[in-house]
This record gives structure tokens, sequence and C-alpha cells, in this order.
């Protein structure tokens, strides 16, 4: 047993990668999984269970979209009973009325909605669909009931002219928090990267104007913003570190220390179908395999922030120096900073009122129904 090792605190449950739609920002793999490998109810049930017992205190219930699964009420109402916090990460999409209060009779303690934008004819064209006029539906049905509303916008290059409209949507909406999350380059976003990476004009913009907001809005609704970590000084502390204080289970049942781990070669990944959650976190390779400083190459090994920001992103330096054990590129101190450098430069170095996109520009997400 690995006594000085922290509880998990979060549980990120990826019921599913079905979704109906097919954001080109979509941070999912690019190998979605089937809903025939999808794990069943009484799985999902046992999971929450051992997750409780493990010291987890909040159960984040995500995708794809976490209402394409059936038994998403039921969901709810099982990770409630063991005493978890329960969240639901969605796009509104598929819901009613009637299915919303169900999930609310069932426990669901706060409701987290995403939007691609504040104009309709941006949303479609991120998302692939017709979504926009119904999430506007679901924040008017969410003001009757008392649970914990969180709206998520995700910013880049495509949508940042329109944060003035966005701030609109979230003082009538009743919210209690607003996250405008830059978009984080894995999976599909990765793929999009030149179409999406904001310039340094339309940054500056964006960090000025959300600045005011949270001064405008204090005291009513909480105001977060996630820089592009491109654009950043130093790495932030992925997931609050690597397998130290987050899991996630993947639609099939793989534990991963986070979302995007899969892109490092060679990790293995322990199954729930297989081991406890307790199991997993204590003792299975891949959650060892980047906690703790062993692993560490300079400047990380002898840097001062090593114990902030634990050397960055594992995944980020797989995909963008090549090695996961090497400082996160995006660090002003790393040796691969050249690289982000070069693409920042590329992406600056165009206007900022880009020309429209069409669907062939694109690499849309699929959907594995």
């Amino acid at each position: 047993m690995i006594t000085s090792l922290q509880n998990p605190l979060a549980l990120v449950a990826e019921l599913t990668h079905r979704c109906p739609l097919h954001c080109v920002y979509c941070s999912n793999p690019l190998e979605l999984q089937s809903r025939s490998t999808e794990l069943s109810t009484e799985v999902w049930s046992r999971v929450f269970k051992e997750a409780a017992a493990a010291g987890v205190l909040q159960a984040d219930l995500t995708g794809g979209e976490p209402l394409a699964r059936p038994d998403i009420v039921d969901l709810v109402r099982h990770t409630r009973a063991v005493g978890l916090y329960v969240s639901l990460i969605t796009s509104g999409l598929p819901l009613d009325q009637a299915k919303l209060d169900a999930l609310v009779q069932a426990g669901l303690d706060h409701f987290q909605l995403s939007f691609q934008g504040a104009r309709e004819e941006t949303s479609n064209d991120i998302s692939g669909t017709k979504s926009h006029q119904h999430k506007l539906r679901v924040l008017e049905w969410l003001k009757r009931y008392r649970i914990g509303l969180t709206l998520n916008f995700v910013i880049h290059r495509r949508n940042i002219d329109e944060l003035e409209e966005m701030l609109t949507i979230v003082e009538e909406s009743g919210a209690g928090c607003v996250e405008f999350a830059s978009v984080q380059y894995y999976g599909w976003a990765f793929a999009n990267r030149e179409n999406l990476l904001p310039t340094r004009e339309q940054l500056d913009y964006c960090v000025e104007r959300l600045h005011r907001a949270e001064k405008e809005l204090q005291g009513k609704i909480r105001v977060v913003f996630v820089v592009p970590d491109y654009y950043a000084k130093f790495p932030k502390p992925c997931v609050g570190g690597w397998g130290r204080k987050l899991m996630l289970i993947t639609p099939k049942g793989d534990a991963l220390p986070c979302h995007a781990a899969p892109v490092i070669p060679g990790l293995k990944f322990e199954n729930v179908k297989n081991r406890s959650l307790r199991e997993i976190w204590e003792r299975s390779e891949a959650f060892q395999k980047f906690r703790g400083e062993d692993w560490m190459q300079e400047p990380c090994k002898s840097c001062d922030r090593r114990e902030q920001d634990f050397g960055g992103c594992r995944c980020q330096a797989m995909l963008v120096a090549g090695d996961a054990a090497a400082t996160d590129p995006v660090c002003s101190l790393a040796p691969q900073r050249p690289k982000v450098d070069a693409i920042l430069a590329k992406i600056s170095g165009a206007p900022p009122d880009l020309r429209q996109l069409t669907r062939s520009d694109w690499r849309y997400r699929p959907n594995p129904w």
C-alpha cells in the first residue's frame, strides 16, 4: 500500500462517447468507443460505490453526451445514493422537461450546460448540428429548480467576437458560475488546432473583457477563465497533477489519470471490470507512471515550480515534444518552447477577421451510435 498517497477527490465518469453534436474541438480520442462496449448500469453502480469508499467526493457524469444513456436517471440515483455529489456535464441534448424533472428528483446536485457560441450560426457550424435554441430552452427550464448551474462556453478564434453576447446569456441564465474555457488541444481539437487557436490580439481582448466581467458580476456569478495553454508563461498543474486528485473511467471501463492519457504510447490501463478502483488508484502502472519527481527531466527536476505545476501536462508534452516525460512545451523554460512559439507566430500573423470556414475545412467528431 502507498501510505503517503492521497485519496482521489473526483471521479469523471465518461458514460458514453455517443453524442448528437460533432464538435470540432472535442477532446475525446480520435478512436471513439462504441455503444456495444459501454459499461452496464450494474457495473457503473458498483464503480460509484467503490469511488465513495475510496474517498471520492464528487462524480462528474459526462461523455460524449451522458443523456444518450437510457439509464441516465438510474445512474444519477445510484451515484447520489452512495453519498457522492452528482454533476451532469451535458450539451442539453436530448433533454425534455420530464427527463429534467426526473433527474432532479433522482438527486442531481449540479447541471453544467455547454455552449458553442452565442449565435445560432456559429453554434451550428462548430457543433455540426442545430442545437443552440434548444440550449436556451433548457436554461429556462432550469430556473424552476434549486440545483447548481454552471454555463460553459468553449472559447476559440471563431467565437471570441461573441463575448458580449455570451455574457448577456450568462446574466439572464440564473447560473451561479460560468466557465470561459479556452480550447485545450487534444483529440479533435488538436486535429483542428490551426483553425481554433486565437490570435494574440483576440486573446488580449478576451482577458481584458473577462477581467471586467469578473468585477461586474462579483457576488452574483463566479467567472472562470482558462487561458489557452499555448499562450501561458508556465504550464497549469494538469488535472491537479498526474494521478493525484482525479480518476477518469472511459465508457468501456478503462481507468485513466486524465482524458488524454491514451495518446502516450506504452501505457497499460486497468479496467474496472477486473480490478477495484482502490487497487487501480494505488497500484496500477498508469497511475504511478508520472507521480512524484523521479521521472522528471531538466529543467523540471531542479525547478522551484515543480511542486506547483508538476512539470505540466504529460499528454501535451507527448503531442508537441514527442516525449511524455519532457517539460510541458508551453513552459517558457522548456527546451521545446520554440515549437509552440512557431505555432503562435503562424496564427498571430493572420488577421483576426479570418475567413469563414466551410465544413470541408474542419475535422468533425464522428458518432459511434
